[in-house]
């Protein structure tokens, strides 16, 4: 079934920080294939289809576009910025993976690449994903994910 709304519908995406454990940690990122931002950095992510929840929306994208599978994530956010995608009114809800070390990923899907950046040295990220990464790091200490406040400060 069909509907048709008065008022117009967000779309909804899910983004996926994963960070390694390790003593100098890093991050998983992708570089976009295709606009906006293509050739751009950014979190493994995408558009939530509607038979599934954010967090197997998360799940999947990753997956699709770095191979890499994870069992358990947390949730970080929610980001709802009007600006924050120029393809129109879209809100994330982004998630954090903690993985013992870096594995062997590869660019599947819309992503061109894929590849692990030092936590405290990251390139510049499309839409909104600096802030976001910002939130993981702080919830990383909060619950004692990581070793120390050295681990993850540039």
């Amino acid at each position: 079934m069909s509907y048709t709304y008065d008022y117009p519908r967000p779309a909804v995406t899910a983004d996926c920080v994963v960070v390694t454990r390790e003593a100098n940690p890093e991050v998983l990122l992708i570089e976009r294939g295709n606009e906006p931002f293509k050739g751009c950095w950014a979190l493994p992510g995408g558009f939530m289809n509607m038979d599934e929840t954010t967090e197997q929306c998360a799940v999947r994208e990753l997956e699709e576009e770095t191979g890499l599978r994870v069992n358990e994530i947390h949730q970080i956010g929610a980001y709802s910025q009007l600006d924050r995608d120029p393809r129109g009114r879209t809100i994330t809800v982004a998630y954090l993976a903690v993985v013992d070390k870096q594995t062997a990923v590869v660019g599947h899907d819309d992503a061109a690449k894929a590849q692990w950046y030092p936590l405290s040295a990251l390139p510049e990220l499309a839409f909104d994903h600096s802030g976001i990464i910002e939130d993981a790091k702080r919830y990383l200490l909060d619950n004692h994910l990581l070793f120390s406040v050295n681990d993850i400060d540039s």
